[in-house]
């Protein structure tokens, strides 16, 4: 697995110093430029914030969106399950996953973890693996700093290394949105930023066909899918979402060439 930074991040960090040099300088030797000079920084952050608010995104830093290609090749796609555990949710997830004989990776946050640490534990016994998603899922999270970064994501670690007895190597932000802080800590504390390569919106949506059209379009080996167990839509018969997703989706992926594997499997 890859340990260093994306030379697309380095690029634009570079960039992004220079440009701030640059419109320092011009503003201490000619004063009458210092506007235009501020408006160049302020430019120049409005592009990082940009870049942040994609989740996908590689200029910020190593991030796979998509399994490695040794995974394409083997026909390997991965389910990822965010946001839990949920005490109600969860178990009927985990019950169907056993009824479709799949396994799959859940990024859980650090907080829900120590609420629930004998659903993690019975995550990890059924054969699925626990991943981090920060401690406490703050929407603030893209706001932070190196220090905000390292305190977030080290308490999560800490939480579920100690519950599960495994230590996550995969991290996904709270929403996929970060800052160009979050690469070195990530490289510092071992971890690998994991996206997805389709999401089925499924906190926002409720209409369970829709949802998976979102999944299922242009699906082929080395992709990612992305669901939530907690904070889930509630569907027409206030039913949460994923638990009439889940069943169709697996039904339909079992009629194809693809093999469900967790991202342990994928890259390790």
């Amino acid at each position: 697995m890859q340990n260093n930074l994306h030379w697309k991040y380095i690029l634009l960090v570079r960039a992004s110093i220079a440009t701030h040099i640059i419109a320092l300088c011009a503003a201490i030797l000619e004063p009458a430029y210092w506007v235009m000079a501020l408006a160049t920084i302020v430019i120049n952050h409005v592009i990082l914030s940009a870049i942040g608010l994609w989740p996908r995104s590689s200029w910020l830093g190593l991030n796979w969106s998509r399994l490695p290609d040794s995974a394409a090749t083997r026909n390997e796609i991965a389910l990822t399950i965010d946001d839990g555990p949920d005490p109600i949710i969860t178990p009927q997830v985990l019950n169907i996953l056993d009824e479709h004989g799949v396994k799959v990776t859940f990024f859980c946050i650090g907080e829900k973890a120590a609420r629930y640490p004998e659903l993690c534990r019975q995550i990890v016994q059924r054969g699925h693996t626990i991943e981090n998603h920060s401690q406490g899922h703050p929407l603030y999270f893209s706001l932070l700093g190196p220090k905000g970064f390292t305190r977030e994501i080290q308490a999560a670690q800490n939480t579920l290394s100690a519950i599960t007895e495994q230590t996550p190597v995969f991290f996904r932000a709270p929403a996929g949105l970060r800052n160009p802080f979050l690469a070195p800590v990530l490289i510092k504390l071992g971890l690998t930023l994991v996206s997805w390569s389709a999401r089925g919106f499924d906190t926002r949506v409720n209409d369970p066909k829709k949802i998976s059209r979102r999944l299922l379009d242009d699906l082929r080996a080395g992709a990612i899918l992305l669901l939530h167990d907690a904070n889930a839509a509630m569907t027409e018969n206030k039913t949460p979402v994923i638990l009439e997703v889940l069943p169709d989706l697996l039904a339909h992926i079992k009629t194809t060439p693809l093999r469900l594997v967790t991202l342990h499997q994928a890259f390790l």
